[in-house]
């Protein structure tokens, strides 16, 4: 096969007129010829951290989208599916993203459960990751969540790191806030990536200190605005990701979207492209095509350098995607799960009160943290209920590996007028999680979760929508266009009843993520990431 176009040279800075030659999968020749071809050939992108699984599809589906959007490889950590099943799901992961073109790098994930503090479906403890590790089809160590673990000389945190140096294999970091001492700590164990700067001034200390920094754009967390002009820099040690990114995000568009708002910003676009293109490749040591001969002849072809729009993708030589239009097949995949509870009672979500203050978790747009605060509790026959009228509203997580009494909170800014909201996509342990206005509203959400073994719902009075998920209880079945169509509707109904949130289901799914402060609830308990401890709901 040879290809023409105006090829981008990232590493040498220039773009010219030139023809590619592939055979066998491999380019065998790049030489620069006159000829009329406008369109620009370059390599693919790369969206270095992301969970598969939170586009609610497996790997099959995700490729069929993401290769429109001109993305080759990820850097895939299948934590999710490993909360619920276990290695197991990370080696289902595998084998079914084997069956398509789209180039997945799995990790293992180094922090299941996250904490002691939750209830997860499986334990990996540092004897798996060493099995793990060994596998040529694991290539990293995921996201070292666990922070606290690392600056306290945890053994099984440290054994885990060890596991990885052993194999010659980098570790993923996770330090959102961390500065100072104890970051130059963490990153003295041989952490040397972060997807979760908030700040500018916290992404920079990071670069300095030697961290390579992802900028990340995902359904629910952003800090694209906050770091991108980081990059003009430091753009030999950035790169980008989704982390997690939901269905219909995932259509609309990929990195290739975080390319064109960079050039937009004025940033030259080599840099860009490094950071998009080269720098996972090499810092992960991926078996992908950077556009040289003897390379896999992974790469795309865009229509400009400004908007990027892919017309052409192709991994290994074979043309994966054009004009809008996947080539990657549909195949067949199974449905493990693991739901092990009976329907729940409407008294199951009753909480006494004495009247006194409550503490209240405040969600925030765009953002993984919350803030607490305390606000009066509105007491019913003896019972704190939802307060609608200032969007205080009840929250509970139901544990679903084991039948014990929900846990309950209270939390502010899903202003929902009436009806209730669940999901069991609720990182990172895959519990219910429900934002309801009244306990028999929660208590219909969170048994439809139940009789489906998982699921994005929301329901009001006899209406209820449902996105079934019955892979491990927080992926579908279907794929991805049919997940996307289904998942707007009930995202649609949630905003009916009453939410402004952009994406109320993704916000949802992670206030039960103890390892982001503030304050989150577990299925265990209210819990302060402060302090890194239970605390009351009523305030003494």
């Amino acid at each position: 096969m040879q290809i023409q176009g105006q090829i981008v040279d990232i590493q040498n800075k220039r773009i010219y007129s030139g023809e590619i030659t592939v055979e066998n999968g491999k380019i065998i020749s790049i030489t620069e010829k006159n000829h009329q071809v406008k369109t620009y050939i370059m390599p693919g992108f790369i969206d270095a951290h992301i969970h598969i699984e939170s586009s609610m599809l497996v790997p099959s589906e995700f490729a069929k989208i993401a290769v429109l959007h001109g993305t080759v490889a990820t850097i895939s950590d299948p934590h999710e599916v490993a909360n619920v099943l276990g290695s197991a799901g990370v080696y289902y992961m595998i084998e079914n993203s084997k069956k398509v073109p789209l180039k997945f790098h799995f990790g293992a994930p180094s922090c299941v459960p996250a904490t002691s503090f939750e209830s997860a479906g499986a334990i990996i403890d540092s004897d798996e990751i060493k099995t793990l590790l060994a596998s040529p089809d694991i290539h990293y160590l995921a996201e070292m969540m666990n922070y606290p673990g690392v600056l306290f000389n945890d053994d099984e945190v440290l054994k885990k790191i060890k596991w990885a140096k052993h194999f010659n294999k980098p570790v993923d970091g996770h330090a959102p806030g961390l500065r100072g001492e104890p970051l130059k700590k963490y990153i003295s164990a041989g952490i040397y990536t972060d997807h979760e700067c908030f700040t500018f001034e916290e992404a920079e200390e990071k670069l300095r200190l030697g961290m390579k920094v992802i900028i990340r754009e995902g359904s629910a967390a952003k800090n694209f605005e906050a770091l991108i002009d980081l990059l003009h820099e430091n753009y030999e040690n950035m790169m980008f990701c989704s982390d997690d990114k939901h269905p219909d995000d995932l259509i609309e568009s990929h990195i290739n979207a975080l390319c064109a708002r960079a050039v937009a910003k004025g940033i030259d676009v080599f840099k860009i492209l490094q950071a998009a293109c080269v720098n996972p490749v090499n810092h992960y040591k991926m078996n992908v095509g950077l556009l040289k001969e003897n390379d896999a002849a992974d790469f795309i072809v865009v229509e400009d350098l400004i908007d990027f729009k892919v017309l052409q993708t192709y991994i290994n030589g074979q043309l994966i995607a054009e004009n809008g239009e996947s080539f990657v097949q549909h195949v067949p995949f199974e449905t493990p799960n693991n739901f092990k509870i009976n329907f729940k009672e409407i008294s199951d979500f009753k909480v006494s009160g004495k009247g006194s203050k409550i503490r209240v978790i405040e969600a925030l747009e765009g953002q993984l943290i919350t803030y607490e605060f305390h606000h009066s509790s509105l007491i019913v026959d003896g019972k704190i209920v939802s307060d609608t009228e200032n969007d205080i509203l009840k929250m509970a997580v139901v544990n679903r590996y084991e039948n014990t009494k929900p846990a309950i909170a209270f939390i502010r800014n899903f202003e929902l007028k009436k009806g209730a909201i669940a999901s069991s996509v609720a990182h990172d342990c895959h519990n219910i999680v429900v934002v309801g206005t009244s306990d028999e509203e929660i208590c219909n959400a969170v048994n439809l979760i139940i009789k489906n073994k998982g699921g994005v719902c929301a329901v009001n009075n006899t209406e209820s929508k449902i996105l079934p998920l019955p892979v491990a209880g927080i992926m579908s079945d279907k794929n991805g266009w049919e997940a996307a169509k289904l998942y707007e509707e009930i995202d649609a109904m949630a905003k009916e009843l009453g939410s402004n949130l952009k994406a109320p289901f993704m916000t949802l799914s992670f206030m039960a993520l103890l390892v982001i402060p503030d304050l989150k609830l577990s299925d265990k308990g209210l819990f302060s990431g402060k302090t890194f401890s239970f605390v009351d709901l009523e305030v003494v």
